[in-house]
């Protein structure tokens, strides 16, 4: 079901069981980034998600964004659920909202799942960020949906399109961009959660999408050197698993084995467990070869 009041971030709410919270990554949404994922989700989880200003249904914000804005609009999501406990799931920019939510609401939060996250940016990546939100408040939407395809989708996969394709595909995501695209880049490139990576005492996974362009693997695995007690799991894409590798992404996601219990319903305070061992890579045994073919979103044409 879906809350779409106009002062109101839009909230997606799905399935049953313990509560599973969804972040999503600049100009995207929960449909956009976790739409695939969301039916396997939703088998074994209360999924709750929001929309950012400007994505989806949700208004555009008449200010600059704040991660501790969109961390508590979450929470809030997962309170109006009747959720007390959930695991955090951060794609993207979702990973720092995720972590400054886990951080601003602790005794909540089970396990956290950060893919394809950052808890800051190198020069490489804000320099991309910039041509980033440039492109689109410049009005170059096919130019950007162009640009933002060869940092998005890995090398391999990217290779299996014509530059023909490519160019029919960018044209029809450039009529989607979300409004927010502008106001979330601009947060991107402001994002520093480093200092609240010490404070993270819960079950923490991070997924690096080792063959991503936009965000380098160098990048997430000083994310997760970070936390204390994170695990790795290694996803050979770029920088959009729910378009690349759905399937491992979404066995990545619920099989996490180092949660903290919670109620069987999700809604009662779970018993703090151990947490897993430092460090321990879990290896996805499956790379997507030259011949399978890209999904495509059909609702854009192109995977942003």
């Amino acid at each position: 079901m879906t809350d779409a009041a106009p002062t109101a971030y839009t909230r997606t709410v799905r399935g049953s069981g313990p509560g599973l919270l969804l972040a999503h990554g600049a100009g995207g949404g929960i449909e956009a980034n976790y739409g695939p994922l969301l039916e396997g989700l939703a088998t074994r989880h209360t999924v709750v998600g929001v929309d950012y200003p400007g994505s989806g249904r949700t208004p555009a914000a008449p200010t600059a964004l704040e991660l501790d804005e969109l961390a508590d609009q979450l929470v809030g999501a997962a309170d109006a659920a009747g959720l007390d406990t959930f695991a955090l799931c951060g794609y993207s920019l979702g990973g720092p909202v995720a972590i400054r939510a886990a951080v601003r609401h602790p005794g909540r939060v089970t396990a956290l799942v950060l893919s394809a996250a950052f808890a800051r940016l190198d020069t490489r990546t804000d320099l991309a960020a910039a041509i980033w939100q440039q492109l689109y408040e410049s009005g170059q939407h096919v130019l950007l949906a162009q640009y933002l395809t060869h940092l998005a989708v890995s090398t391999p996969v990217l290779n299996t399109l014509t530059p023909a394709q490519v160019r029919g595909g960018a044209e029809q995501t450039a009529a989607a961009l979300p409004t927010g695209t502008g106001a979330q880049v601009d947060l991107v490139r402001r994002v520093d959660v480093r200092a609240d990576l010490g404070a993270l005492d819960v079950p923490t996974l991070v997924v690096v999408t080792t063959a991503d362009p936009l965000i380098p693997a160098a990048l997430q695995r000083e994310l997760a050197a970070a936390v204390p007690g994170a695990r790795t799991a290694e996803l050979a894409t770029g920088h959009l698993p729910f378009l690349e590798q759905p399937q491992r992404w979404l066995e990545l996601i619920t099989g996490f084995p180092g949660r903290r219990g919670a109620g069987a319903d999700g809604r009662g305070r779970g018993r703090a467990g151990t947490g897993p061992p430092a460090a321990a890579p879990v290896r996805t045994p499956h790379v997507r070869s030259n011949a399978e073919p890209m999904p495509r979103d059909e609702r854009s044409g192109l995977p942003l």
